[in-house]
């Protein structure tokens, strides 16, 4: 649950950008939260192509949160794979990438540095809402060498975060998730999750965890973690004898790959405390009221798309701490595609389904549609 506030912070984090592919506006709000443990990326301009958004909601700490925001689209970009086009395969590898680099001294270091102050024993302690800005750190030195001294043998933070990211290439969006922050995508009014919400009941995740040496306990990992896939958490990834992708908690990423065409009308990023107030056609419903609006009222000038985000935080925010709903940190990030995009043929749409992920249709009352049923071109890898 966490340690609640007598009074929420509703002083909000908001930012807009565009280029000519995109048009974004995000915000992130504390809430009832004793502390502000998400961080966010958006690089519309990743490069010349590409346009990269990140939400990171993180946990027992935000410095695993701000490392992901800070580091991850870099990793992304320095794979091999991404200069041949193979974002999924680059994204999947800078998931892990987190792990490995946040081990050792520079990590122990780094960590550190991006918490407000040195904690002795873990190295962190979260701060103010944060976000990388502009170019900052897309091309800092990645040598990352293993450094001596007295945190040489540092595993890494107790603490971790979700990440759930998209990137967009021509008409090509690449989903990338560990943990239950969403991705959902707007195709005329109709949501359709894009990514899934990786929770410890989940047939396949306890199967993974039992077979760790996990055990589930009030549907919380070991007793502690209600999330079973997550970067960070490196007291969950102890096992000398697995893969990471087999951990207890693992980093290892969904990743769904839709081929956008002119029905798709924007994609919403955000953390389970958004989901846990509105459905995700809830949500899309809502976006399309406030959009309508915005085109009758202000004719001649668009309403920021942050300030849909900040009205949507406002009312996901709870009156009180009475259930616990509403009082979770709160980030979102939406992003409206330009209509440049060439739309898929009849039979491209029906031609290809997710291949692995297994996203049941929900029925009406809170559960959403599956990205399998979206009929883009879409394919999935865990």
């Amino acid at each position: 649950m966490g340690i609640y506030l007598s009074t929420p912070k509703t002083e909000k984090f908001s930012e807009d950008g565009e280029n000519d592919r995109v048009r974004y506006g995000l915000s992130s709000m504390q809430g009832w939260r004793a502390a502000m443990e998400d961080a966010h990326a958006a690089y519309p301009d990743l490069d010349e192509s590409t346009s990269f958004f990140g939400v990171y909601d993180g946990h027992g700490g935000k410095v695993v949160a701000k490392f992901c925001a800070k580091y991850l689209h870099q990793q992304v970009l320095k794979h091999e794979a991404y200069a041949t086009g193979d974002i999924g395969a680059s994204v999947h590898r800078a998931f892990f990438r987190m792990d490995e680099m946040m081990r050792g001294q520079r990590g122990w270091r780094e960590l550190a540095i991006l918490g407000d102050k040195i904690d002795k024993f873990t190295g962190m302690i979260e701060g103010l809402i944060w976000s990388p800005k502009g170019g900052e750190g897309i091309d800092q030195d990645d040598d990352w060498a293993i450094e001596e001294g007295p945190h040489s043998d540092f595993s890494g933070p107790t603490s971790g975060s979700t990440a759930c990211v998209a990137i967009l290439r021509n008409n090509q969006l690449v989903v990338a998730n560990a943990g239950d922050s969403r991705c959902v995508i707007s195709r005329k009014g109709q949501a359709y999750n894009l990514s899934r919400d990786h929770k410890p009941d989940l047939e396949a995740e306890k199967e993974r965890i039992l077979k760790a040496g996990g055990f589930i306990h009030a549907g919380r990992v070991n007793g502690s973690l209600n999330l079973s896939r997550a970067i960070g958490d490196m007291e969950f990834k102890k096992n000398k004898l697995l893969p990471a992708e087999k951990q207890t908690v693992s980093a290892n990423p969904d990743i769904n790959t839709v081929e956008l065409c002119d029905d798709d009308d924007f994609l919403v990023l955000a953390c389970d405390g958004i989901w846990d107030c509105m459905s995700s056609q809830m949500l899309v419903d809502f976006i399309h009221e406030q959009l309508r609006s915005s085109e009758l009222l202000h004719a001649m000038q668009e309403t920021k798309l942050s300030v849909i985000c900040e009205r949507i935080l406002d009312r996901c925010l709870a009156p009180s701490t009475a259930t616990g709903e509403g009082c979770d940190n709160m980030t979102m990030i939406l992003v409206q595609f330009k209509k440049s995009i060439k739309s898929a043929s009849p039979a491209e749409l029906q031609s290809s389904h997710s291949k692995s992920v297994d996203i049941k249709s929900k029925p009406e009352g809170g559960q959403e549609k599956a990205v399998a049923a979206i009929g883009g071109a879409t394919k999935s890898s865990t």
